[in-house]
Parts: C-alpha cells; sequence; structure tokens
C-alpha cells in the first residue's frame, strides 16, 4: 500500500499521553500531523499508572522540586480544561510510630505543597490528630498511628479517555491517526528525516514523506530507533510497577490514601476508583520483554500484605483481586542506585546523530503530558527554524468538556438508562454523550446491562467516531467495560456481534475478534 497524503510536518510515533499530547500542540499550531502506534492508543505506559493527576508529594524527598511545581500547575490546567475527566480526590497520609517520615516531615512537606500550588482551585492539606482519623475511618489499624495529614491532588479514573480526547482533538485540528500501525523504518536523507515506512493492522505496507519525527513510544523509544539507520545508545532503562484491583472490603477508607510501607519505607496509594479500589503502585527495574508484562506474585503479595498491615479488617487474599495490571515506567537508563531516585522529570532529546529533525521523549508523567507537548514543539520549532503560533493548550478545552448539560439532557431524554448509567456516559464522554444519544435508534435504542448503565450504541459511536478497531479496543480504551469488576465478560458476545455488523466482520473474524479479547482479559487476572 503506497500513502500519497502528501508530505507530513510531523510524525508522531507512539499514541499514549505524551504522543497525544504532542499531536495535539502541534496540530493546533497548524502543523500536518500523522500519528502511528503499532497497537491502540494508550495500550502501553499510561494507561497503567496510577490514574492521578498530581504533583508528586515523594519528588520532594529527592529535591524534584520544579517537577512538583509544574505537575501542580498542570493539575490546575486540567482541572480547567477536562472537568469532566480530571476530577479532585481527598487524600490522607498516616503517619505511625517508626515511620521513616514522622509527624513533622509530613507537616513541612504538606506546607511545601501547598505553597508550590499557589492558585491552586483544591483546598490546603490539614494535619488530624489520630483520635479524628479513627473517627473518620475506623477500618484503619489504630496501633501506633500518631496523626495524619490530608491534601487534595486530582484523579483521572480512566486516563484511557484523557489520551483518547488528546486525540480527538489532534484529529479535529486536522491530524490523521493511524493506530495498530506498526513503524518498520525511518527513513533519512542527506542527514535529515525523510520518510516513515509502516505496515496496518491488515497487514499491509506504506510509506510517508515527514519533515520531523517525535519518538513518543515510552519504553519502545530504543526499539522504535532501532529502525533506524544509525544506532545510538540506550536511553530507557525503565523500572516496573503493578496495581491490583479489589472490590470493597471490610473497613475500606472513604479518602484515598498514601502510605508508607512497612516492608521498604516505599509510599503506596489505596484509591478507591470505579467502584472498587486501586492498590499500588511497586518499583522494579525492567529489563524484560516489553510486550508482556504481568503483576508478579511477590508484587501482588507485598500490595495485599501491606494494605491489610493498614486496614486489618481486611484480610485481602488472591482471591478478592479482580484483576491487576503492570507497564513500565520509560525512564532514563541509569546502571546503578535505588529505583526511587531515577529522576521523574522527561528528557526531550534531539536525535541530531541519527538524522536531523528527529526528537524522543524519555520519561514523562501524565500529569505533566501538556508541558511537555508545548516544549517539545517548541523545541522542533527552533530545530525546524518554523515561525510558529503560541501553544493554544492550556486554556483549550478538551472536546468532552463542551455541552454537559446538555448531554445530560438528552440521554435522559432517552428514557433508557439509570441515573447511574446517566452519570457514567458523562464520565467517559463528557459533552460528547449527547452524540451517543443521538446513535440510539432503530435496533440500538436498548442496554447492554440489567442495571441500564451501558448503551449498545456505544459499541457504534467508538467504532465510528473514536477509531476503535477491535473488540479488545471497544471493551477496555473505549467504552471502559474492561475495568467493571466482571471486565464487562457476560457482554462479549453481544457486543461482538454488534460490532460485527458494523465492521462487517465474517463469522471467523468475528471469532478471532473474541479470542482476543477474552485472551486479554485473562492476562489481567491473577491466580
Amino acid at each position: 500500500m503506497n500513502t500519497d497524503s502528501g508530505q507530513f510536518d510531523l510524525a508522531v510515533i507512539g499514541a499514549g499521553i505524551n504522543g497525544a499530547g504532542i499531536a495535539r500542540d502541534a496540530a493546533l499550531r497548524g502543523l500536518r500531523v500523522i500519528v502511528f502506534d503499532k497497537n491502540d492508543m494508550c495500550s502501553g505506559c499510561s494507561a497503567i499508572s496510577s490514574r492521578l493527576v498530581h504533583g508528586g508529594l515523594r519528588y520532594l524527598e529527592y529535591g524534584e522540586i520544579p517537577l512538583v511545581y509544574e505537575s501542580l500547575h498542570e493539575r490546575r490546567y486540567l482541572r480547567l480544561t477536562a472537568p469532566h475527566l480530571v476530577k479532585p480526590l481527598r487524600i490522607c497520609i498516616p503517619i505511625y510510630a517508626g515511620a521513616r517520615r514522622g509527624p513533622l516531615l509530613i507537616r513541612l512537606g504538606m506546607l511545601a505543597y501547598d505553597l508550590l500550588s499557589i492558585r491552586k482551585n483544591v483546598p490546603n492539606h490539614e494535619m488530624l490528630s489520630s483520635t479524628e482519623l479513627q473517627d473518620e475511618e475506623p477500618g484503619l489499624a489504630a496501633e501506633g498511628l500518631r496523626a495524619a495529614a490530608r491534601y487534595y491532588d486530582a484523579q483521572v479514573t480512566f486516563a484511557e479517555r484523557l489520551v483518547l480526547e488528546n486525540l480527538l482533538a489532534a484529529r479535529s485540528a486536522g491530524a490523521e491517526i493511524r493506530t495498530h500501525s506498526e513503524v518498520t523504518a525511518i527513513q533519512v536523507a542527506d542527514g535529515a528525516v525523510e520518510s516513515i515506512a509502516f505496515s496496518d493492522h491488515t497487514g499491509r505496507s506504506g510509506s510517508v514523506a515527514v519533515k520531523a519525527i517525535v519518538n513518543a513510544a515510552g519504553p519502545w523509544v530504543d526499539r522504535v530507533l532501532d529502525v533506524a539507520p544509525v544506532r545510538t545508545k540506550r536511553l530507557i532503562g525503565g523500572t516496573k510497577g503493578s496495581h491490583i484491583i479489589v472490590g470493597k472490603f471490610d473497613g475500606a477508607p472513604h479518602d484515598a490514601f498514601y502510605v508508607e510501607a512497612a516492608a521498604d519505607g516505599r509510599p503506596f496509594f489505596i484509591i478507591p476508583w470505579n467502584d472498587q479500589y486501586l492498590i499500588g503502585t511497586t518499583d522494579i527495574r525492567y529489563d524484560e520483554d516489553l510486550d508482556h508484562i504481568r503483576a508478579s506474585g511477590a508484587e501482588v503479595d507485598y500490595l495485599l500484605t501491606e494494605t491489610n498491615r493498614v486496614f486489618a479488617r481486611a484480610k485481602l487474599t488472591r482471591a478478592d483481586i479482580h484483576f491487576a495490571y503492570a507497564g513500565v515506567r520509560p525512564l532514563p537508563h541509569k546502571e546503578d542506585g535505588p529505583e526511587s531516585a531515577i529522576t521523574r522529570r522527561y528528557i526531550i532529546k534531539n536525535n541530531g546523530e541519527i538524522a536531523r529533525g528527529l526528537l524522543s521523549i524519555v520519561g514523562g508523567k501524565l500529569t505533566t503530558y501538556r508541558n511537555l507537548a508545548e516544549q517539545a514543539v517548541d523545541k522542533l520549532a527552533r530545530l525546524q527554524h518554523l515561525n510558529l503560533p503560541p501553544c493554544r493548550t492550556r486554556e483549550t478545552n478538551l472536546p468532552g468538556a463542551f455541552g454537559i448539560d446538555r448531554a445530560r439532557e438528552a440521554l435522559t431524554a432517552l428514557d433508557l438508562l439509570s441515573d447511574a448509567g446517566v452519570e457514567r456516559l458523562l464520565d467517559i464522554y463528557g459533552g460528547r454523550a449527547a452524540a451517543v444519544a443521538e446513535m440510539c435508534t432503530d435496533e440500538l435504542a436498548y442496554t447492554l446491562d440489567d442495571n441500564d448503565r451501558i448503551l449498545a450504541a456505544e459499541v457504534v459511536f467508538v467504532m465510528r467516531e473514536e477509531f476503535a478497531l477491535t473488540l479488545e479496543d471497544i471493551v477496555f480504551r473505549r467504552t471502559m467495560m474492561g475495568f467493571d469488576a466482571d471486565q464487562g465478560r457476560n457482554r462479549y458476545n453481544e457486543i461482538a456481534a454488534i460490532a460485527a455488523a458494523e465492521a462487517g466482520w465474517s463469522p471467523a473474524q468475528k471469532a478471532q475478534q473474541l479470542d482476543e479479547l477474552v485472551k486479554y482479559a485473562e492476562s489481567l487476572r491473577v491466580r
């Protein structure tokens, strides 16, 4: 397959949060952009975070003050431009006798956090006595509890949707989005980027002429550079992070908790999430297969043990885990030292030794993606001698932030959804849920579940409007059914029937799609 779309100003490799943010920023500034990802969007490290938009309180310990400052201000911007996706989250830090971080250190950290987040749109911190905290959280272990700090950050329940809306905004500004399309070669002429060769999900191959490339492939950054004509030194030395998801347990907290682990002193989160609890994360050096990463038994046991220590009535076991996910943070390569000390600052690397016009992104956080994108496009403009207009993303709403009241009225008027169903669609699609409601005609005017929360029309909507190509895309990264306690399993056949009719799949293709969906869901289960 030859691609005759003309020359693109910029190709972005990787459709995670950084790649999506860069594509949006560049397209809004008038560049002609194309995005590639060998899998679906947000199918790598962007989906394996703790799903927080936060300043990174722990980074203060390592003197990463500029990063904390940047993160806190980016949190504010995201609360303003994506209020349907990014919502305030109250977090409690219990302080126990013998902990590495005592009340004074925690209080100083809280004061610094408040100071660095000047003009914030969340409340200041407060300190609580042990009695005050126990009154509010009776399930919390009381022995040795000295005090607590309580502060606010923010949560993005579905990071997948944040990535998607950035890509939708990029597409609206003229960008082409090609998921399930793997870059097979970066071609160079006269020392400069010339073109990209790729193969898509159908097995067809093609190429596009490009003036510049941003390699935003996360943990796969080095693998992408391997298809360039010149070898370069290793950039990524990531660490593995794992999370487990459990249902409500005896003594479960009302707020999110940020707890110091007894085993190693590393803080981890216990977070109310999607009507469940998200517990994590770990931080382990990882040099194994990037395409098949699973939470290890040791990581699972570590998270269960530490949670049961703090919430003794929980008595959580592996049988209580709904599913788990794991991935690799694309951190800078560092031969030695503790994992926690590896900087979380991002690096925008000029790969001029390979070709002019080639940049690679090392590191980055979900929270800071917007500023990273702005800096990357600014750097590209300087290197390419482009006179671009200023960045617009700081004050430009993401697509779903518009028309939420109208969408609520449209969903309610369907008379198909429960109140919880209306709120679910607004939380996932924002104002774009009005377009989902418009598709509820004829054969699509029904719900897929007994609780009337999920519309059949969603399947068609995400295929037509959100470039979902597979059942896995639909279930796990568009409708978000895959992150329900049951992973949406009892709806797979019906979803497949709707998708097959829309895409024109043969019975064999439909069966293959179902098989791949089940295999992916199984890969998240803990045994």
